[in-house]
């Protein structure tokens, strides 16, 4: 397995242990900071093995952090429906 699947695998499996442990925030500090490390390594990925396996791990990365693109495509279409300020 190459150097950036296994950094995928490591970050799956940190992400899993993360949201196993009690958060006061409901994890939105840590959901922050695995996205911050987690683009990078998609790239990486992207970078070696071509966009189609970066797209599984974009995938798997988003089955993972589910709440925050929920939060994310409600955003963007409710500015999608907005009319603009004149």
């Amino acid at each position: 397995m190459s150097y950036s699947l296994t950094l995928a695998c490591l970050w799956a499996v940190a992400a899993n242990i993360i949201a196993m442990t009690p958060s006061k925030d409901y994890h939105w500090r840590n959901a922050y900071i695995l996205i911050a490390v987690g683009i990078p390594i998609v790239g990486y990925v992207v970078m070696q093995h071509g966009p189609w396996i970066g797209l599984l791990v974009l995938a798997a990365g988003c089955s993972v952090l589910r709440w925050p693109v929920i939060y994310l495509a409600r955003w963007m279409r409710r500015s999608a429906r907005q009319e603009p300020a004149e």
